[in-house]
């Protein structure tokens, strides 16, 4: 079920080089037969009132997805902060019922399926203007919810200030955290090499075992 109380789009970050797997989409490789994305999809999807996608390159790649993808709005592939920027510009021009997105990386096949919900309810609680993921004590600043209105802030913080680091820039508002355990598998396990596609392989099994 969408959140009804907070309309949200769900904008997925896919628009990482891969330099460490080698190149391409590491959110196309398979685990278990479907794609990393298919995965991220899958889990996001319920929660969120529409979905985009956030790549660079050419779009035809993600066309089986059917979903709008919209590349970085700045140069030289500034990170993923270019990719909140990306999806809160789309939302403002093509969701005008949509105040809040959260962002996902495209690599993290174990996403929570109540991620939505609680990201807002920490939110709510703090009376926060902003909320990240966390796991095992450690934040996740590309799993958070962004306010639409936040983006020619996030704007000229990248364009003006060379911004690129999320926590440098979510340190000027107040931030609120939902947690998540991380065992028997940490939902924000996220796949940049080889090694952890053979481990997400392996957490993908223990999961489906429990």
């Amino acid at each position: 079920m969408a959140n009804k109380k907070v309309p949200t789009l769900g904008v997925v970050l896919a628009g990482g080089l891969a330099r460490r797997m080698g190149g391409g989409d590491k959110s196309m490789r398979r685990i278990d037969g479907l794609t990393i994305l298919d995965r991220v999809l899958d889990r996001l999807g319920p929660q969120c009132d529409g979905l985009l996608l956030n790549a660079n390159g050419d779009p035809a790649r993600f066309d089986r997805f059917r979903l709008p993808v919209v590349a970085d709005p700045v140069e030289n592939y500034p990170g993923p902060l270019a990719g909140v920027l990306a999806g809160l510009d789309w939302a403002e021009e093509n969701r005008p019922d949509v105040e809040w997105i959260v962002s996902v990386a495209a690599d993290c096949p174990f996403l929570p399926r109540d991620l939505v919900e609680r990201l807002h309810r920490a939110r709510l609680a703090k009376g926060a203007d902003l909320a990240v993921a966390m796991s095992a004590r450690r934040t996740h600043p590309v799993i958070g919810l962004w306010q639409v209105a936040m983006r020619n802030e996030l704007r000229d913080a990248l364009v003006e200030e060379g911004i690129r680091k999320i926590d440098l820039w979510t340190a000027r508002y107040q931030v609120a955290t939902a947690s998540w355990p991380a065992k028997p598998v940490d939902p924000f396990f996220n796949v940049n090499t080889v090694e952890d596609f053979a481990e997400a392989e392996r957490l993908w099994h223990l999961s489906q075992a429990g």
